[in-house]
């Protein structure tokens, strides 16, 4: 059998061709740690110690955008899944894969911009490696970062309970549409930017206030991608409320003019969370306390049943499903 190349969605669906092929067989590493569960990592219990473990590429086109770059992507990319997880960020891997004749200046542009999304969140670069290949062979450079940390309570995108809220740390579908109206050669000046940061300060700020079930970032395929993986896991029913959903007035007139849902936009600095009720609010004020979540808002409710449904603001309901492949592909 032979793996051929796939562009757009057909990224996605290698995705899930891989996760079906890693999946199918009997494991014999320790029982298959992590990869049952598809979930943003690994978790591997070390004593009374959770060591959570993940890796991630990037191959993002451009690579500087309104907003952020590859190197800032790599780095908060792979310490937001970390994040998910519940586990704080210690070290990360970095491995690239570099065209021939690929500018020096550029280069030390995207290392230092990796370098200050690392003084973000407390974590370091503790080992790495290059490969050079032939002019044409890459586009450019690819970027490999695996990441651990450590969770004393693991959270899984797999957790979501009946009567849990959901809330959302901010504006919906900023990243993938920066790059795409970057990329088609919108001049928008400031008003699209991406949301690429590292989350763990605020992931932190929210574990401590109050009980969460389940997180997930919304990347590849955006908000309707998250809230579908998290619902189908968790076997419930998430019900949304289309009035709640903050998203930049900027981002919807771009979305419309590209014919782009926005809620199928990737973010690279949101979490989508399921809590508990109780805790609701007060999770809520602690995301808003940090510069990254000041729009974030809640949304929704979990309820018992299937499916994830939009509450419109007209009073109907329609499903919210996940797109089919990646409408807005290498973008992280």
């Amino acid at each position: 059998m032979k793996v051929n190349m796939m562009h757009g969605a057909g990224g996605a669906v290698f995705s899930e061709l891989l996760g079906e092929t890693l999946t199918k067989y009997t494991h014999n590493n320790a029982g298959g740690i992590g990869l049952e569960s598809l979930d943003d990592g690994a978790v591997i219990p070390l004593g009374d110690m959770n060591l959570v473990f993940t890796t991630d590429s990037h191959v993002v086109k451009p690579l500087f955008f309104p907003g952020g770059d590859i190197g800032r992507i790599a780095v908060s990319g792979t310490v937001n899944d970390l994040a998910m997880m519940g586990a704080r960020p210690v070290a990360l891997s970095c491995a690239m894969i570099i065209e021939e004749g690929f500018d020096i200046e550029t280069l030390e542009k995207i290392v230092a911009s990796m370098d200050e999304a690392l003084g973000e969140c407390g974590a370091a670069i503790v080992t790495g490696d290059t490969k050079v290949l032939e002019r044409g062979a890459i586009d450019g450079i690819a970027i490999n970062t695996a990441g651990i940390g450590v969770a004393e309570k693991p959270v899984r995108d797999c957790g979501l309970q009946p009567g849990d809220v959901i809330i959302v740390s901010g504006t919906i579908g900023d990243h993938g549409m920066a790059i795409m109206a970057h990329r088609e050669g919108f001049d928008l000046g400031e008003q699209i930017r991406s949301d690429v940061a590292p989350l763990w300060p605020l992931v932190e700020a929210a574990l401590a206030a109050g009980d969460i079930h389940a997180m997930k970032d919304p990347t590849r395929g955006g908000f309707s991608n998250a809230i579908n993986e998290m619902a189908e896991k968790s076997g419930v029913q998430v019900r949304i409320k289309e009035a709640s959903l903050p998203i930049r007035r900027s981002v919807k007139s771009a979305s419309e003019l590209l014919g782009i849902n926005p809620l199928d936009v990737a973010n690279e600095g949101k979490v989508v969370m399921g809590v508990a009720p109780d805790d609701a609010e007060t999770i809520l004020a602690a995301i808003r306390s940090h510069p990254q979540g000041r729009d974030a808002a809640i949304i929704g409710v979990v309820k018992e049943g299937t499916s994830v449904i939009l509450e419109t603001s007209i009073g109907g309901e329609r499903f919210i499903e996940a797109p089919i492949g990646d409408p807005v592909p290498r973008v992280c």
